[in-house]
């Protein structure tokens, strides 16, 4: 287990088995291939992608739910907590959200990195965070699907290099020759479906080259034993998602 959690009984209402927690816990990353919401409700969130594309753009649509707190619905759900549960452990606060879009045959590539060394010194430690990232469009390796190297989710600050922000959505990348890419694994999710992965774990895409448009939903969470630093954090708002805080941290809702 992880983070803020310790062996316990299996409860019934968690959405991974004991055999994908324990593929994430070595992997560092585990595909859910079932629908993450109902028909309807994500329906409904796609609604509100579609709307908040057009208002702001695919390039401004980072922790959107700042702006737009019906998404707090989704964030905050059931579905969701149940689903991230059995690897953040039982108090779950909400870290950000992120809508993902990379439009047909001009969509950058999203450069090989760990989220950890973008909020390097933002959280006390990087251990137990994860991102669940669901498809809302169909995500092949056509159209620069996830891809990930497995196992490599125990440093979580490699050593980077630049890149040109013309082709990549990131100004850096970890550096090539620290990368097998013969070990990547490529993250093909239908529409609803979704993957769940360690913020420390080496990942990436590659651009989208094909007629298809690639969007996802990127909800991220971690367990309350956590400290994320004010001082460090100016005018980014966190949520208490399930239980309690057990490191003094300030919540929108609490």
């Amino acid at each position: 287990m992880t983070a803020n959690t310790t062996p316990r009984e299996w409860r019934s209402y968690w959405r991974l088995t004991p055999e994908q927690v324990a593929q994430y816990e070595r992997d560092g990353y585990v595909l859910f291939h079932q629908p993450l919401f109902s028909e309807e409700k994500f329906a409904r969130l796609k609604a509100i992608f579609e709307e908040n594309l057009e208002r702001y753009g695919p390039d401004n649509l980072d922790v959107i739910h700042f702006r737009d707190p019906r998404l707090l619905e989704f964030l905050l759900s059931e579905e969701v907590l149940n689903l991230v549960e059995p690897v953040v452990g039982p108090n779950i606060g909400l870290w950000s959200s992120h809508f993902i879009c990379k439009p047909p045959y001009t969509g950058k590539a999203t450069p090989w990195h760990e989220d950890s060394a973008y909020w390097n010194g933002r959280v006390s430690t990087m251990a137990g965070i994860c991102t669940v990232w669901l498809a809302i469009d169909e995500a092949t390796p056509e159209n620069g699907c996830m891809r990930v190297i497995p196992g490599t989710h125990n440093n979580g600050f490699s050593e980077y290099e630049p890149v040109d922000t013309a082709q990549n959505i990131f100004g850096s990348q970890i550096r090539p020759e620290l990368i097998d890419e013969s070990k990547a694994v490529y993250f093909a999710l239908k529409p609803g479906e979704c993957s769940l992965h360690e913020a420390r774990l080496i990942h990436g895409a590659r651009a989208n080259t094909s007629p298809k448009r690639r969007a996802g939903y990127t909800m991220r969470y971690f367990p309350t034993s956590s400290k994320v630093y004010p001082e460090r954090n100016q005018g980014h708002k966190i949520w208490l998602a399930r239980g309690v805080d057990l490191a003094g941290n300030h919540y929108e809702n609490a």
